[in-house]
């Protein structure tokens, strides 16, 4: 019998009003794993309800005591770990490594957010009126929007609501339709569990047909106050452009086409590790992947030779399975997507060095590739699966000339053994994110994390997430009485 989870409103658990479901697919299997309330509009509404009526007390609540709800849900978080590893590879094919890892991660959120909510926060200003008092002071937006995706789900779930909600906010999150009980419902449980008071974070599920709407009614609703967006480019676009024509501020991360570039000084050994595991990792469905391993000519055949053979022998299937590394896509649908874009630079010139072919249901093998013409679509699109093209490159002009050639720009590594060489590179790199000898996917909940161009805007992490989840409000205390000119 699969779980059934309903939508979280005002801390209940309740029903769709009109009474619908819709099925969590397991991609291994291809068996449902669990069904979720399927909400409406009016679901919708009585979310922002619940959050509305909310905000007051919880941006009221004493500094202290929000901090320690934090705190609680951190370690909540990590005794979960074992749950979280079955919850992942059931609902998203995650393996067991990746699991651990959002958890761990998710719980470090929590504990970075914790600390920000007793860290200065405005500043005082100059000011021209003799005794005066000027002031900066951040304060909450409202209600915010979040959406949260599947990929990392634990991870993104968390980053969706947690510096909002130290800031002061209340949220309502729209999980994604893939993963709607661990983005959503679990982060969800393990800060309630930990004393968040009901209905400052409430949680909707709904149907994949009826996702458009559900946005758009989340979104436009008069009371919401900002929006954070993590996902795919094309829908990034939809939620922002929303945003705007309801002058709301958004936060969004996006997807990317990020390079990993091997210097001419770097550890051929440390290069071929770091440069599979920025493409592969978690089947290469994270948006700091690697689509690109570009390596100056007089390593590029022996890297290749290693990489490729390295790549082969990962092992692939059963999520479940301890020593599993490649697991199956979100689903049969991701897996033909790939193949398609593989068979597509096949048919242009592009050399299979190994994996390739047709998808079993949602698994597919771990593809290198060499020789990718600018005319297939592959150069240009985001892989987001075990896909990943080898290109040489004669000097840094050119490599950093490859690196660029893309309208996204969030995460790249460079590879080298010489520091200086290396940074003198990656300020040339145009992404949010770059990263001296070591691969394109890393993530840490102190640093800003966000892209620029295709790769969204505005940043999540430390600081930077609590003050895009805030208004600057100018403040002024006049202790003498001021004179005026008429």
């Amino acid at each position: 019998m699969p779980l059934h989870r309903n939508l979280l409103i005002g801390g209940k658990e309740t029903p769709a009003v009109s009474g619908r479901t819709t099925a969590d697919i397991n991609p291994w299997t291809g068996e449902p794993y669990a069904t979720v309330a399927a909400a409406g509009p009016e679901d919708v509404r009585a979310a922002v309800d619940a959050a509305d009526t909310a905000f007051a007390a919880w941006a009221a609540l004493a500094p202290l005591d929000r901090r320690q709800i934090f705190l609680d849900a951190a370690d909540l978080m990590k005794q979960r770990g074992e749950q979280a590893v079955e919850l992942m590879a059931a609902e998203v094919g995650g393996t067991r490594g990746w699991a651990l890892f959002n958890v761990a991660l998710a719980a470090n959120m929590l504990r970075e957010v914790a600390g920000a909510i007793t860290a200065p926060r405005g500043d005082v200003l100059t000011t021209q009126e003799p005794g005066g008092v000027s002031l900066a002071v951040r304060e909450p937006l409202g209600v915010v929007a979040a959406f949260a995706p599947w990929n990392a789900p634990i991870i993104l779930g968390t980053r969706a609501v947690a510096a909002a909600l130290a800031a002061g906010n209340t949220i309502v999150v729209k999980a994604s339709e893939d993963a709607p009980v661990a983005c959503g419902l679990f982060v969800a449980d393990v800060l309630r569990d930990a004393g968040l008071p009901d209905g400052v974070l409430n949680v909707i599920t709904n149907d994949k047909a009826d996702a458009a709407e559900v946005a758009q009614t989340l979104v436009a609703d008069r009371r919401v106050r900002g929006v954070n967006f993590t996902g795919s480019t094309g829908v990034g676009r939809t939620i922002g452009t929303l945003a705007a024509q309801h002058l709301k501020p958004a936060v969004l991360e996006l997807g990317g086409k990020n390079s990993v570039i091997v210097l001419e000084d770097a550890d051929l050994d440390h290069a071929v590790n770091a440069a599979v595991f920025a493409a592969f990792m978690n089947s290469g469905q994270i948006c700091m992947c690697a689509d690109r391993i570009l390596v100056h000519t007089s390593l590029v055949g022996e890297f290749t030779r290693r990489f490729t053979a390295k790549v082969a022998d990962l092992p692939s299937g059963d999520p479940s399975l301890p020593g599993t590394v490649i697991g199956p896509l979100i689903d049969e649908a991701a897996a033909r997507r790939v193949a398609a874009l593989v068979k597509d630079a096949v048919r242009k010139g592009t050399r299979v060095l190994t994996g390739g072919g047709t998808p079993e249901r949602a698994l597919y093998p771990p593809t290198v590739l060499a020789d990718l013409p600018d005319e297939a679509s592959l150069h240009h699109t985001e892989a987001f699966g075990p896909v990943v093209a080898i290109r040489a490159f004669t000097d840094d002009d050119q490599a950093v000339t490859l690196a660029n050639d893309t309208e996204h720009g969030l995460s790249c590594g460079i590879l080298t053994e010489n520091a200086t060489h290396g940074l003198k590179v990656a300020r040339r790199i145009r992404t949010g994110i770059v990263h001296v000898n070591d691969q394109s996917v890393a993530d840490e909940p102190q640093a800003p994390f966000g892209g620029f161009g295709a790769s969204g805007y505005g940043r999540f992490g430390g600081r930077w997430g609590i003050e895009a989840f805030s208004n600057t409000r100018w403040v002024t205390v006049s202790i003498e009485q001021p004179h005026y000119p008429f």
